[in-house]
């Protein structure tokens, strides 16, 4: 036999199957062995330095430090090292480190935590969850509210007002948002010639002699609609009544329709069946500090006044 098929010569274990069909018998990698023997040995050094295994109703607690956190309730707890317990005590630390700025913006007034860039920065990450988690479900993720239903936050027009105090005050006392019906005071002419001057108010081309007769069943005792909508129809913020030449609507879900008689339509359906719904108080449910920081976050989405 030559010296070079001797060298290529592999041993098998001695097993064939169907005749010539063997298996060799190969040594492992070296390279392989010793990772797995590194592996033995990081897996035996865990155990003993970690909680690893279950021992009757316990389980071994492992070499390192004990950890100390404070409970919700301002408890301290001293335990062996897990994961629970460290992220426990880091959450306490986080809760410790937010602390000191919800009593900052507690004492500071909306013009220092509008001017103090770290202030607001935390009061306006602190509000999103605050809104996600009470306002989001009517007015929407990004405030964008819903026509008809939930007034939009971002466009500045503020039924109520929208200054700090005035902001303030309506969340935390809530507001009840009145308009009578006309269906049965008004007929469906006048009505249709109410819509008519209240969508001249916006600047949209319509039928002059329609909105002269509009005018004066809204100027006048007829209708009565400047009462709460003012003689300049701009609305007021003590009775949550609309700006109607604004070309902003809270309610008749104008910008939806392209033709004069789907606006009109809109509008008229508003006349006729009234409006009435309710923003709760959440004094009950947010803490002063909450809704302070509410009100600047809700102020900054409008643009601020």
């Amino acid at each position: 036999m030559s010296k070079e098929k001797t060298k290529s010569t592999v041993q098998t274990t001695g097993h064939a199957w169907d005749g010539d069909l063997q298996e060799f018998n190969n040594p492992l990698p070296r390279w392989w062995l010793w990772g797995f023997y590194a592996t033995v040995v990081f897996t035996i050094v865990y155990w003993v330095i970690f909680p690893a295994w279950p021992v009757g109703k316990g389980y071994t607690t492992g070499v390192m430090n004990n950890i100390t956190y404070t409970t919700t309730d301002g408890k301290e707890v001293t335990t062996h090292w897990n994961t629970r317990a460290l992220l426990l005590k880091e959450l306490g630390e986080a809760r410790a480190e937010q602390a000191k700025y919800i009593d900052q913006l507690k004492t500071a007034s909306y013009a220092e935590i509008a001017k103090d860039e770290e202030k607001s920065a935390f009061a306006y990450s602190m509000a999103k969850v605050l809104f996600a988690d009470n306002c989001a479900a009517c007015h929407q993720a990004g405030g964008n509210g819903v026509i008809g239903s939930y007034p939009n936050l971002l466009d500045d027009a503020w039924l109520w007002g929208g200054s700090y105090q005035q902001l303030e005050n309506t969340i935390r006392e809530g507001h009840n948002g009145f308009m009578p019906a006309f269906k049965t005071s008004l007929s469906e002419a006048q009505i249709d010639d109410v819509a008519e001057y209240v969508l001249s108010l916006s600047g949209e081309k319509v039928n002059a002699d329609k909105a002269a007769r509009g005018e004066k069943i809204f100027q006048g005792q007829a209708g009565g609609c400047h009462y709460c909508h003012g003689k300049d129809a701009k609305g007021q913020t003590s009775l949550g009544s609309a700006n109607l030449t604004d070309s902003i609507w809270t309610i008749a879900d104008v910008p939806g329709h392209n033709t004069l008689e789907g606006k009109k339509a809109a509008i008229k359906a508003v006349i006729r069946n009234g409006v009435s719904r309710t923003m709760p108080a959440w004094k009950e449910r947010l803490s002063p500090t909450e809704i302070k920081i509410l009100t600047f976050y809700v102020h900054e989405l409008g643009g601020g006044k």
